[in-house]
């Protein structure tokens, strides 16, 4: 099964990841890629550089440029996860939390993928 597990940040902090968190976090990222467990990962670049699409009822589409301000909490990254059960998902999950030591103050979602090619419901 596919799993997909997405970091929540507050962009306000400022916080940049430190050249021993990279370093920690490429050898878990190698690891996991080596074993089958890691399909993909990146982080996304700052709300400022985002567009929001939207549809409307009745079919209008708008745009709005970042960075939104009305949103504190905003992804900054994902990994896709390949895992025997939602509970091994979490764990690779947390493997991937504790590797941002004690000053991060950050969560993750953790979702399971759909459809035929993830191990879902087609």
């Amino acid at each position: 099964m596919r799993f997909l597990s997405m970091i929540r940040i507050d962009e306000t902090t400022g916080h940049v990841p430190s050249e021993q968190l990279m370093a920690d976090m490429g050898r878990l990222i190698e690891e996991l890629t080596r074993t089958g467990q890691l399909v993909s990962t990146a982080g996304l670049r700052p709300t400022a550089e985002g567009v929001r699409v939207r549809l409307h009822r009745g079919g209008r589409l708008t745009t709005i440029d970042g960075p939104f301000t009305e949103t504190k909490e905003v992804i900054g990254g994902y990994a896709i996860l390949e895992a025997q059960s939602k509970a091994e998902a979490v764990e690779l999950t947390r493997r991937f939390l504790q590797v941002h030591g004690t000053d991060w103050d950050v969560e993750c979602e953790v979702r399971q993928l759909d459809g035929p090619e993830c191990g879902g419901t087609p």
